[in-house]
């Protein structure tokens, strides 16, 4: 049932500096030439490559591998980042696992994939290192466009925009651009402030404009983006919070697990973070298991991921599950939150149902309940778009409306990311997004299509 630690034992301190930095490290080191050239030969560069039909963005995977292993590294990057701008990034953060590593045809004749995250990571990086351009713009079109959101679906619209000669003014409501590359991704899958390294290469094409603290219905308002601009294009993201619609909700200790990972990632010492040694977080995503390794990681001692359905339920590949009860987190599945429990204003408890699914699929809670103790709950169960600020669209499910062109119900206005309709929480799926919609936007202002 946990520990006997009193109620609310939460303090900053739990690890000290150095093991902070040591813990949140990097959990995949940069490949050695010796090793990207070794991993690279095992690829046996298919010609109908199922690993490139599996990446969302299209990246010709068997190419840049034989650049890798032909000591070509410059040129890989080149044809990562042409498909993909943000390519460094998801070779980080996409599960790769579960997309073009799961339909490598190695994994049938030796139960192992290529590592192609790692040698995508292995390409980029030395890119960045060695400081060249890959990209230069086309000639100034005289033609301006607004991207609200300076996240990866917002950057990779500039960026796209910008190659072909337009101006492009990014409006970010956060003080820094990079949306939850920058503020909602674990410290430990992206170190060395690399995400804010990758908007400066995106940025240093040029043709590219960033302001910060410009909120869309606060200080901007879409009205005005379209009077100022030829066309807007909207990746605002999913900045309302899910609430668990349960009393004592509000106890002290009850926190936002994006808002917390905001801070961790912001923090210059992670170590003065208030930890809580009994930490419960209610979901079963990529956020679960990233606040609850994290946790652990800046010293909580009893950590536990509770999801109301089953595993193969879970947003949270199995990879990721793995990583989480390999850093000591339990993972309690089948178990639906149903009540917290505080004491003196601050959370003790929470109280779960047992569930299961009916013969139709729909959740059934039991009525036998059990109470996991905690000092901290960290909720991690989704995102609402925050639709008043685009009033003026069509809507679906509490999502933007648009077109496979990605075009909104206005005409001058475009839309990508995880805002959108049928939106996936993934960096690599809202960088395409972006793409295909700059496609759009250019024959718009170039063609009138």
């Amino acid at each position: 049932m946990g520990t006997t630690s009193a109620v609310g034992d939460i303090a900053s301190g739990r690890v000290t500096p150095e093991q902070a930095a040591e813990n949140l490290g990097d959990l995949h080191p940069l490949y050695t030439e010796h090793q990207a050239r070794a991993e690279a030969d095992r690829c046996l560069y298919c010609y109908d490559a199922p690993c490139m039909d599996a990446c969302p963005t299209s990246i010709d995977v068997p190419l840049f591998i034989r650049q890798i292993a032909t000591q070509n590294t410059k040129g890989a990057a080149t044809t990562i980042l042409e498909q993909n701008i943000m390519g460094g990034m998801c070779a980080r953060v996409c599960p790769t696992e579960t997309l073009c590593e799961q339909v490598c045809v190695r994994n049938t004749s030796e139960g192992q994939p290529v590592k192609i995250g790692r040698l995508q990571r292995f390409a980029t990086d030395h890119l960045f290192a060695s400081g060249e351009t890959v990209f230069a713009r086309a000639e100034e079109t005289g033609k301006s466009i607004a991207v609200v959101g300076g996240g990866p679906a917002g950057l990779s619209c500039a960026h796209s925009l910008a190659r072909q000669g337009h101006q492009v003014t990014v409006y970010e409501a956060r003080p820094k651009p990079g949306g939850l590359n920058e503020f909602g991704i674990a410290a430990y899958k992206t170190v060395d402030d690399f995400a804010q390294r990758e908007v400066d290469f995106i940025v240093g094409l040029g043709g590219i404009e960033i302001k910060c603290e410009q909120r869309l219905g606060e200080n901007i308002s879409l009205d005005d983006l379209r009077q100022a601009h030829d066309a807007v294009f909207l990746a605002i993201g999913m900045g309302g919070v899910n609430a668990l619609g349960m009393a004592a909700e509000d106890s002290a200790g009850v926190l936002d697990a994006v808002a917390y990972i905001a801070q961790l990632r912001q923090a210059k010492d992670p170590s003065r973070l208030p930890v809580g040694r009994r930490v419960v977080v209610i979901g079963g995503g990529m956020t679960a298991v990233d606040i609850a390794v994290q946790s652990k990681l800046l010293g909580a001692d009893d950590v536990t991921i509770a999801y109301r359905r089953g595993q193969e339920q879970m947003n949270a590949s199995g990879y990721e599950q793995e990583l989480a009860q390999t850093h000591g987190v339990k993972i309690k599945l089948w178990a639906a939150p149903v009540t917290i429990h505080s004491e003196g204003g601050k959370v003790a408890s929470v109280e779960f149902a047992r569930s299961h699914l009916d013969k139709t699929g729909k959740l059934v809670l039991s009525d036998d309940h059990f109470q996991i103790e905690a000092d901290v709950v960290f909720k991690a169960i989704g995102q609402t778009v925050e639709t008043a600020a685009v009033s003026e669209l069509k809507l679906q499910g509490g999502r933007i409306s648009v077109d496979a062109r990605r075009q909104t119900s206005l005409a001058d206005v475009w839309a990508g990311g995880d805002c959108i309709a049928g939106g996936e929480d993934l960096t690599v799926a809202a960088v395409e997004d972006g793409k295909i919609a700059a496609r759009a936007i250019h024959a718009y202002l170039t063609e009138g299509a």
